[in-house]
């Protein structure tokens, strides 16, 4: 039998002695530790960037105690969890104990973790939500629960971030940020994580071994809010590069890399790291003669994309061989590597694509015996041929779908021939601030999907495009792996309503309640998110959505969804002081706002055409008023506030060059993505959302121009003039010296009661 692992009340006291790195395989064998040494390129490769001291990880059971505490700093003493891994791995806990001594056994950390949210959860009626919490509900004393409470995962597999999430997310989060990030993902039951973090120093130190200097590489990678797509193969710079005079951004990433990578490995969460598949920088063939690359042309209208080098070749090898090694050297092995062949467009020219792909897969096995290939489910992804190359190389496949609620009368048994995947959802693309998700058919495909005869499904995957901004569908959909029977999204957030605030309340229950039977009651009719906002398209009488690929239409009746606002202003003053309720009362007063914007344009749109200037000008100033409303609001929670949102990038930044490049970089991806696109790529606003300075700066400025045309346009019987979308927002990006406040301020409470009264929700 193997040894118990114990987390006693004691074993919260860290001390050095815990800070050595640690031989423990983990409970479920998925743990790999990062070198104590580097196996380091040669120096004559490195130019004038030094390799970032390593990161130790601390052991297992130390690793839990220090969550706990960071989470729960006044009552993590009054947990002991037991670790007695299962030997056929099965993944369960149990919850027992008195008051003030909470027991939990389980089989690994993973599940021991998840067994903590169900004790605060279903015991303690609190959440540790992403974001929001109730924490500061917890009495002193833990209560005990009434009888022993189980669980048990259902899949295997937990998989947790898209590739864009760095980018739409923030590519340069702090430490802090990503410490927390981690937790609320090992809190809610995932256990393997995409990691781009600190990839560009890898490409940068191979590519010096096939002929590019640094200041090369330094032109041809993009500024990291644009690197996930860079590292998908649809983009290089699409900027100036960062001078050779910085050392430090490069450092930067590769150290939060690896400190992110360290802490994962300690938790047993395992790290999904980029594999190579053959991206190569401009002009490989001139400086690597023989090469056989395919040209991939552009990507979404004047993007370039990188070339492809033939995997069938020797030099892919070598190009491989040193990939890995360098990637080893600096992040350590793990057993998961995500690659995307032919990603949205990619051509295979000349080169065979189950060829191609039994090639890549062997250049991952010989480097990583036993790894497995991840691919993301999407559009043609992954191509039937690139299935049968792993299959032949026999490297074992995993595809992380990202389509499984959007479209009915899917099989994917039959489409990826047997190829074990995770059910997974897109619920938001770009960031977008939207509330909502196709949670009911969550509920019913999921455990279709997982007991149907001849399943391959394994696991679940949390793909939303950019994460922590969502807290119900990030909860239900986590809830998915470990639930016994589906639950309706009516009876699922009726329980959630009694824990979300820190406990019951009848006025919660019933917001939560409209909010489960609209917003999270989305069919599956070929879209996986809410419409985005008006008030952040560009302006236009027939804007229907911001993003150009987002819902024209209402997915679900917001009139009915109006009267959560009204309920959740009616809830108990004692649960209002919440950080949970804070942030859901914003959110949904926020999304209120932002529905009317759908009812008010084509009443504008009206007006206009029948020339009744009057009607125009009392409701074009409506739709103004609303979006300085709407800014105000978002003023009051620092998770609405483009201060926020680019505070870290500014802090990267060593001098003001470098702040206005990575303050670009930020503000770019969020507007109209970069400045080399111009005005008529469909990428612009695709990553809009609500954030206090962006709409009072950007978006409202650009409607408040529109209106004042179109008044031009009525008093003189022309046409309105064009306006230049393009430069106003480049302009506003460039503005790096304006600096938006990272501190919230206003009341949330009166500012929702507000919006509820102008728009007649509820009387004075």
């Amino acid at each position: 039998m193997p040894p118990l692992k114990i987390l006693g009340l004691a074993a919260v006291l860290l001390n050095s002695t815990l800070l050595a790195g640690c031989s423990d395989n983990g409970s479920n064998g998925t743990r790999s530790q990062v070198p104590s040494t580097f196996a380091s390129p040669d120096t004559s490769t490195q130019s004038n960037t030094a390799t970032p001291p390593i990161v130790e990880t601390l052991p297992q059971p130390a690793a839990i105690a220090a969550l706990l505490k960071r989470l729960l700093p006044q009552q993590h003493q009054q947990f002991a969890i037991v670790i007695q891994p299962d030997a056929n791995g099965a993944e369960r806990y149990t919850i027992s104990g008195k008051a003030g001594a909470i027991a939990i056994e389980a089989t690994t950390t993973s599940a021991a973790l998840y067994g903590v949210l169900a004790y605060l959860q279903q015991v303690a009626h609190v959440d540790v939500g992403w974001p929001g919490d109730s924490r500061s509900k917890l009495p002193a004393t833990l209560p005990a629960p009434q009888s022993p409470i189980t669980g048990n995962a259902k899949v295997k597999h937990r998989f947790a971030l898209n590739d864009t999430d760095d980018g739409y997310s923030d590519a340069y989060l702090d430490w802090a940020g990503w410490e927390r990030k981690i937790d609320l993902l090992g809190l809610h039951g995932f256990n393997q994580v995409f990691v781009p973090t600190g990839t560009e120093e890898v490409y940068r130190r191979t590519f010096q071994k096939f002929g590019y200097s640094d200041d090369d590489m330094r032109t041809w990678i993009p500024l990291p809010a644009h690197q996930p797509w860079w590292l998908l193969q649809n983009l290089y710079t699409v900027g100036p590069p960062l001078s050779s005079k910085n050392v430090n951004m490069f450092n930067a990433r590769v150290a939060m890399g690896q400190r992110i990578l360290a802490r994962l490995r300690e938790l047993d969460m395992t790290p999904v790291l980029p594999g190579y598949f053959g991206t190569v920088p401009t002009n490989f063939p001139g400086k690597n003669p023989g090469a056989n690359v395919v040209s991939q042309g552009p990507w979404v209208g004047p993007l370039g994309r990188p070339d492809w080098l033939d995997p069938r070749q020797d030099i892919f090898a070598a190009v491989a061989a040193e990939f890995y090694r360098v990637q080893t050297g600096l992040f350590g092995d793990t057993t998961t590597y995500k690659m995307d062949l032919l990603h949205e467009g990619g051509k295979s020219g000349n080169v065979p694509v189950t060829a191609a792909g039994a090639a890549v897969a062997t250049a991952l096995k010989k480097a990583h015996p036993g790894s497995s290939w991840v691919m993301l489910g999407w559009q043609t992804n992954p191509p039937s041929d690139v299935i049968a190359g792993a299959k032949a190389a026999n490297v074992p496949m995993f595809i992380v779908d990202g389509l499984s609620d959007r479209y009915d009368n899917l099989n994917r048994e039959y489409s990826w021939t047997g190829t074990p995947y995770a059910f997974g959802s897109i619920p938001n693309f770009g960031g977008h601030t939207t509330i909502g998700a196709n949670t009911g058919v969550w509920a019913q495909v999921f455990p279709a999907w997982r007991t149907k005869l001849g399943s391959a499904l394994q696991g679940i995957a949390w793909l939303p495009e950019g994460s922590g901004r969502d807290p119900g569908a990030f909860a239900r959909f986590s809830a998915l792996a470990w639930e016994d029977a589906a639950s309706t999204p009516d009876v699922w957030f009726k329980q959630y309503a009694n824990f979300r605030y820190g406990g019951a309340d009848a006025q919660a229950e019933l917001a939560w309640n409209i909010l489960a039977t609209t917003a999270y009651s989305m069919p599956s009719n070929t879209w996986s998110e809410a419409p985005d906002s008006l008030y952040n398209a560009r302006p236009s009488f027939a804007a229907a959505t911001a993003a150009s690929w987002s819902p024209k239409s209402n997915r679900y009746n917001t009139a009915r969804f109006a009267q959560a606002l009204v309920a959740l202003l009616k809830v108990d003053p004692a649960l209002r002081q919440s950080d949970a309720y804070k942030y859901d009362l914003v959110d949904v007063a926020r999304q209120v706002l932002s529905n009317k914007a759908r009812d008010l344009l084509p009443k504008i749109n009206a007006a206009f055409n029948a020339k009744d200037k009057a009607q125009f000008a009392l409701l074009t100033k409506e739709w103004l008023d609303n979006m300085a409303l709407l800014d105000r609001l978002l003023r009051t929670d620092s998770r609405f506030l483009l201060g926020t949102w680019e505070a870290n990038a500014r802090a990267a930044g060593q001098s003001d060059a470098e702040r206005a490049q990575l303050v670009y970089d930020q503000r770019s991806i969020i507007s109209m993505w970069w400045n080399s696109m111009g005005a008529a790529t469909q990428l612009h606003d695709y990553a809009n959302r609500e954030l206090s300075g962006l709409v009072s700066d950007l978006y409202l400025p650009r409607w408040r121009a529109f209106f004042d045309a179109a008044k031009v346009a009525l008093e003189k019987n022309t046409s309105i003039a064009t306006i230049d979308w393009f430069a106003m927002e480049n302009s506003w990006a460039n503005k790096w010296q304006t600096q938006y406040p990272t501190t919230p301020s206003g009341d949330s409470y009166a500012l929702a009661g507000e919006i509820a009264k102008a728009l007649g929700l509820i009387s004075d």
